[in-house]
């Protein structure tokens, strides 16, 4: 097949070809023009996602599928899932379903996660984790800080000392490492114990946006999802510091973001689909990555080329997979334009 447009993010009239499901650069005799005009961008990416998991803890495979399905809908073609109840691995064999990285399951201490989700640990993270390292895609994901009933407030789940031992372990087997962290008390002992990743990061500070910026340490920051803290915040009657803590998250993340995006902390767009946030989202992430002072080609790229060469997926280059969305408007001009693909296609064949 052959497609003509403007390929993003250069932004040059570009012609492409695809054979066997792969780009190729030169022409190819007798191809069929299938694209003739339009903006063509590498495939998009959600890299914070959970399929398999359903508001009830996890869900059966054909619901899997259908929440697979619903990300290719909107152009989300690699999905980065962080954490699922469930095993996934049947998924990632169609060929006509987003490619999925797993991270395994989420790893949390006893009564310090949502419950069924994932696997609860004493003691040993490190064991935890080489295991996880071992069942999923080079991800693993843990737990950062979770309310603390005692305590009434967000917590940290580990010692220091535990996590520069579970990290080290899980990079000498190959993996990256991520974490969910809501507040401020768990970050510096997560990023100086050499984390790839943080989630949320709501409790960012200008101290630990220094070290994250230092150290190259990534953020995904789910803005769709920190919408939901207010409405956490109401249900959160018995633990008024909790509570408190978490509307005051909410309502200085806009600020927090940018000033980690000003800081040149590297940020990916992730939705957190599953469980209560619906899949197909990732237009909106980008809307709102742009809200917080994100440019509108930098929030594009977060949630297609830069977090495709992030997690290891080349974008339109020659041999690479030829997972494009076509769209007849420039979305640089007007990110809405995302939400009304042209033309997806995935591993070469077109949906």
């Amino acid at each position: 097949m052959h497609l003509r447009g403007v390929v993003l993010p250069d932004g040059e009239p570009r012609d492409l070809w695809v054979v066997n499901g792969r780009v190729r650069t030169q022409p190819v005799p007798n191809a069929q023009t299938v694209v003739d005009g339009g903006f063509l961008v590498p495939g998009l990416v959600d890299a914070h996602c959970h399929v398999g998991l359903g508001p009830q803890g996890g869900v059966e495979l054909p619901e899997a599928v259908e929440q697979a399905l619903t990300d290719r809908a909107a152009g989300t073609l690699l999905i980065r899932d962080c954490g699922s109840p469930i095993d996934t691995t049947p998924l990632q064999e169609r060929l006509d379903l987003p490619r999925i990285i797993r991270s395994g399951r989420h790893i949390a201490r006893p009564k310090r996660y949502l419950p069924h989700i994932g696997v609860e640990v004493e003691s040993d993270l490190a064991t935890a984790v080489a295991e996880q390292a071992a069942y999923g895609d080079g991800w693993v994901k843990l737990v950062g800080d979770w309310i603390d009933r005692g305590e009434g407030d967000l917590a940290p789940l580990w010692t220091d000392e535990e996590l520069a031992q579970a990290i080290k372990v899980a990079h000498a087997a190959g993996a990256k490492v991520t974490a969910h962290v809501f507040g401020e008390d768990a970050l510096p002992g997560l990023i100086n114990a050499g984390i790839d990743c943080i989630e949320h990061g709501t409790g960012l500070t200008g101290d630990t946006i220094s070290l994250m910026a230092e150290r190259g340490t990534a953020l995904v920051p789910t803005l769709i999802n920190i919408e939901t803290f207010p409405g956490i915040a109401d249900k959160a009657g018995k633990y008024p510091k909790y509570a408190n803590h978490m509307r005051d998250l909410h309502a200085r993340v806009s600020t927090t973001v940018a000033s980690a995006i000003e800081a040149g902390v590297p940020v990916y767009a992730g939705t957190d689909a599953g469980g209560g946030i619906q899949h197909g989202r990732i237009v909106d992430e980008i809307v709102a990555l742009h809200g917080v002072g994100m440019s509108a080609l930098d929030a594009i790229g977060a949630a297609s080329w830069g977090a495709r060469e992030w997690l290891g997926f080349p974008s339109l280059t020659e041999g690479a997979a030829a997972d494009i969305v076509v769209y007849d408007e420039d979305p640089r001009e007007n990110l809405e334009v995302l939400r009304t693909p042209r033309m997806i296609m995935l591993r070469g064949r077109i949906h």
